[in-house]
C-alpha cells in the first residue's frame, strides 16, 4: 500500500526538492502552500505523513498541528528556519513527532520520514500489557488506560507522542536493564540529526508527568546517573 505524504509549505523550492526525493521512494505526494488547504486536504485525502512548515502564511503552524491531531494519527514532520529551544519544544508540545531545520538535505528528511513511519507501524498483536503507575500500556492498540484499581482522579486515557511511545517501548522490553542514553538516541532518532541529551530528557520528563503518580519521585521510568534509563515493573 503506498504512503501518502502531505507538504504543507509557501516555498516552492521545498515542494520541487521534496517531490523528487518523495516521488523517487514511491510516495503518494499531496502539496498545499497555506494551513488552512492543508487541513482540508488532511480531512479528504488522510495522509499517513504530513511535512509541515511553522511559518505559514495564514496562521500558526502549531494550530496546525493541533488541528490534525483533532481528526488524525498521521506521523507530523514540523520544518522551520527558526531553531530556537523555545520554537521546537512549541511544535512537539503541540503534537509533532518530529522537527527539522531548514535549510534541509531532501535525501536526509526523507530517510526521517521513513524512521518515523517505521515506528508509527503497529507492534505485534501478541504484544503484553505493561502497569505503570495508575495506567495499564497495551503495546499492541497503542493505548494508555486508567486501570481498575487507580483512584478516579487518573485520566481515563493518556495520550502519548511518537516520540514517547518510541522511547518507552524501548525501556519496557528491557525491564530492569538499563540502556545508555546514547542508545536511546541512536534508536528513537536515528543517525540523522541526532538531538542533545537534554532533548531525551526532555521527553523522559514528559513520559513521568503522564504516567509516574509522582513525576519528581519516580518509581518506574528511573534515571541511572552515570548509567543510562531503566524502567522497573
Amino acid at each position: 500500500m503506498t504512503t501518502r505524504v502531505l507538504v504543507i509549505d509557501e516555498d516552492p523550492q521545498a515542494h520541487h526538492a521534496l517531490r523528487i526525493s518523495l516521488l523517487a521512494h514511491d510516495y503518494d505526494l499531496l502539496t498545499v502552500t497555506d494551513g488552512a488547504s492543508g487541513l482540508d486536504m488532511a480531512a479528504r485525502h488522510l495522509p499517513d505523513l504530513v511535512v509541515l512548515e511553522l511559518d505559514l502564511p495564514d496562521m500558526d503552524g502549531t494550530d496546525v498541528i493541533a488541528g490534525l491531531r483533532g481528526r488524525s494519527n498521521a506521523v507530523i514532520l514540523a520544518l522551520s528556519g527558526r531553531c530556537e529551544a523555545a520554537d521546537v519544544v512549541k511544535a512537539l508540545d503541540a503534537g509533532a513527532d518530529s522537527f527539522m531545520a531548514k535549510p534541509f538535505d531532501p535525501d536526509v528528511l526523507t530517510a526521517r520520514l521513513r524512521a518515523l513511519q517505521r515506528r508509527a507501524e503497529p507492534a505485534p498483536a501478541d504484544e503484553p500489557s505493561v502497569l505503570i503507575g495508575h495506567f495499564s500500556i497495551d503495546l499492541s492498540a497503542k493505548t494508555v488506560i486508567r486501570r481498575a484499581d487507580a483512584p478516579q482522579r487518573a485520566p481515563q486515557r493518556m495520550h502519548l507522542t511518537k516520540t514517547e511511545w518510541a522511547i518507552l517501548e524501548i525501556l519496557v522490553r528491557n525491564p530492569g536493564r538499563p540502556v545508555a542514553g546514547k542508545d536511546l538516541l541512536r534508536r528513537v532518532w536515528g543517525p540523522d540529526g541526532t538531538p542533545q541529551l537534554g532533548r531525551l530528557r526532555f521527553h523522559l520528563a514528559k513520559l513521568r508527568k503522564k504516567l509516574e503518580p509522582e513525576p519528581s519521585h519516580p518509581h518506574q521510568l528511573i534515571t541511572e546517573p552515570g548509567v543510562g534509563y531503566v524502567f522497573q515493573p
